[in-house]
């Protein structure tokens, strides 16, 4: 049986593994705001632990730097000053070697303590720690995946992230009318937003099997889909105008064809792959031309064991709003999903790179329409 000491380290472990085709140059860059450096997400995720466990929990605790929680604390306003997210890339220092010496230092520190007997609650917050540094896991991919998909020789990353062909015809199932029962009702591990389970009612409805293709959205885009304002929301036109945005991130047209950037190399754009790296916007426009609609995140949950998910991220359209009885921790941890419930949508399965711990019907993603970066794709529903 795996204890949770295990666990820890094999996350933890798991995170260097994927750094490992790194460069020392690519740990610190930072292209755009919401993107952060490589080396960030290793000392971030290892603050957590030092700050939420050692120092609350651990016995005479030395802090390794006390400049690392002002460097690298993220959004705790309750635990102390910061450095700006989009100043994330500027910091050359501490050096990567300085941040691997750090997380060995905590690591140390951690699994003394996990020896030691931990109380109940010096053990949630550990198995938050290990789920929070795996949604920083997938979110280095995406981040990455960005820094390397805006350099003109586009690098490759040795990566177990391939998406698999949709060789499947369209097909669409029916979900009958009814009440059902929404949220997370089990004794294992869930984030605080996919409490309480709760009852909702569901009309009738129809949603694909699957993911929409390359193949589908190109059709979309030759149609003129990107110029019929017709089909946008109007914040969504304002967006891909001013942005001149043509295409799905990641795209080019080289000599009449569709090329794209994956962490295998810029390729031709393979027509049986889901259609990747799609904002809400872009999803809510192709539903419109298709005369269907995006699924609400209640009816993806409904649907969910029906459907051949988990490739991507899928957006609903569904605000990301508290469920009834929802309630926030006291203190900094009661910062990590409440306060962003507002203007951001939730996007429901898991991506290529999910952790397979976090998929699961009931967890509720969230990012803001616009948002491109993720690993993100569209599921039709009626």
């Amino acid at each position: 049986m795996i204890n949770i000491k295990d666990i820890f380290l094999s996350t933890r472990n798991h995170f260097t593994t994927l750094c490992k085709g790194l460069e020392t140059e690519d740990y610190s860059i930072q292209p755009t705001e919401f993107v952060s450096p490589p080396k960030w997400h290793l000392a971030h995720t290892t603050w957590f632990f030092e700050q939420f466990v050692l120092k609350e929990f651990g016995n005479n605790y030395i802090v390794y730097n006390n400049d690392f929680s002002y460097l690298f604390n993220s959004y705790y306003n309750n635990a102390g000053e910061r450095v700006l997210r989009s100043n994330r890339g500027l910091m050359t220092r501490p050096t990567v070697e300085e941040v691997y010496a750090y997380r060995n230092y905590v690591d140390a520190k951690m699994t003394d303590f996990l020896d030691d007997n931990p109380s109940g609650k010096a053990l949630e917050i550990i198995e938050l720690g290990i789920n929070h540094e795996q949604q920083h896991q997938e979110l280095f991919y995406y981040d990455i995946k960005y820094i390397f998909g805006n350099q003109p020789t586009f690098p490759t990353l040795e990566n177990n992230v391939k998406l698999q062909d949709i060789t499947q015809k369209e097909e669409f199932i029916t979900i009958e009318e009814g009440i059902y029962q929404i949220g997370h009702n089990t004794s294992d591990f869930s984030f605080d937003n996919e409490l309480s389970a709760h009852k909702a009612y569901i009309h009738t409805f129809i949603i694909s099997k699957n993911l929409t293709t390359n193949a589908e959205y190109i059709a979309f885009i030759e149609s003129g889909g990107y110029t019929n304002f017709n089909l946008w929301h109007a914040e969504g036109w304002d967006y891909i105008t001013k942005n001149e945005i043509s295409a799905p991130l990641y795209w080019h047209k080289v000599k009449g064809d569709w090329y794209y950037y994956t962490l295998d190399g810029f390729k031709p754009v393979e027509l049986n792959k889901p259609v990747m790296h799609i904002s809400l916007f872009e999803a809510y426009a192709y539903a419109e031309w298709k005369q269907m609609r995006l699924p609400t995140e209640f009816e993806w949950e409904v649907a969910a064991d029906y459907l051949n998910y988990g490739q991507l991220w899928e957006w609903t359209n569904s605000a990301y709003l508290p469920y009834p009885n929802f309630s926030k921790a006291p203190g900094a941890l009661g910062e990590y999903n409440g306060k962003f419930m507002i203007n951001q949508h939730v996007l429901r399965g898991a991506s290529i790179a999910t952790p397979k711990s976090h998929s699961r019907k009931t967890y509720r993603n969230f990012f803001q329409p616009n948002m491109r970066w993720l690993f993100s794709g569209i599921r039709l529903a009626q």
